[in-house]
């Protein structure tokens, strides 16, 4: 069965699902999951999960995302991008420099109200679903952290591209939107590209044709979701035996304590570790993978 990781540059007017379903027949298998939904008009990095990789997923969706986003100032939608019915226009729009001047406002720990148009369930109800039955409820606002926020260009008189790295959960229509009701001109997202995720970047990216023709070959192992930790090899088979066990193991060396990728002597990879006092306790295993 195929295992491992495989980087897709998601097309647009794909859910990340329909990636999901595209994948799971060409590698004919159906343990296929991904990190971090793109909506259909999205593009760009989406890690995949193939097999017992499938494991790792929890640990690339809490990961801080980078995106190429475009700002539309001057309208305002339902859906907060260009694919929504429109709730407002102007042709009054403000210029660059006011625009460079309100970002630092939406730069660092900052508070979004969740769109209607997104998959967070309230009452047990997905919000798209109640909002395609023209309902509207209450939301709550939630912190979410805005690393860096960047005006790259202006590619029309009210569309500005802009470099957002943010945390987990951050909804960059929701931030397009925000901006333009603080400029007094109402804002949308017009495009989204998806340059960073998990670690990957567009760099590590192939399409589905690439998929299709390559198959399994471009798959990558699991520990490469985890290049950034150390790695530790297990001397002895005692050792190896306790780990496989799910037993935690002693460390005689004196290593720094914190996250590691663990190995048997052959070069298997087969969980991710904490080191602690000396000794090391599984987080998650990966045996097989």
């Amino acid at each position: 069965m195929a295992n491992g990781i495989i980087i897709i540059d998601k097309p647009a007017d794909w859910t990340s699902m329909d990636v999901c379903a595209k994948l799971r027949g060409i590698l004919k298998t159906k343990k296929v999951g991904h990190a971090g939904t793109l909506d259909p008009m999205a593009t760009g990095v989406l890690p995949v999960f193939v097999g017992q990789a499938t494991r790792g997923v929890s640990f690339a969706e809490s990961g801080d995302k980078e995106y190429l986003a475009v700002l539309r100032l001057g309208l305002v939608t339902n859906t907060q991008d260009t694919s929504g019915q429109a709730l407002h226009r102007t042709e009054e729009l403000p210029d660059r420099a006011a625009l460079e001047a309100v970002l630092p406002r939406f730069t660092g720990e900052i508070s979004q109200l969740p769109p209607m148009y997104s998959a967070i369930k309230i009452g047990g109800k997905k919000l798209y679903e109640l909002a395609r039955q023209g309902k509207e409820v209450e939301r709550r606002p939630r912190p979410v952290t805005i690393h860096a926020l960047e005006l790259v260009e202006q590619t029309a008189p009210g569309d500005y591209v802009l470099r957002v790295r943010c945390s987990k959960g951050t909804y960059v229509r929701t931030l397009c939107h925000d901006i333009g009701q603080a400029l007094g001109c109402g804002g949308c997202m017009a495009a989204l590209r998806r340059t960073m995720a998990a670690g990957f970047t567009l760099s590590d990216a192939v399409t589905l044709e690439q998929v299709q023709a390559e198959g399994e070959t471009l798959l990558r192992p699991v520990d490469s979701l985890f290049r950034d930790r150390p790695a530790y090899v297990l001397p002895t088979p005692w050792a190896v035996a306790r780990c496989r066990n799910g037993n935690p193991v002693s460390v005689s060396e004196p290593l720094p304590e914190g996250e590691y990728r663990v190995y048997d002597p052959e070069g298997d990879f087969l969980c991710l570790s904490r080191l602690e006092g000396g000794v090391l306790t599984s987080i998650k295993n990966f045996f097989g993978a």
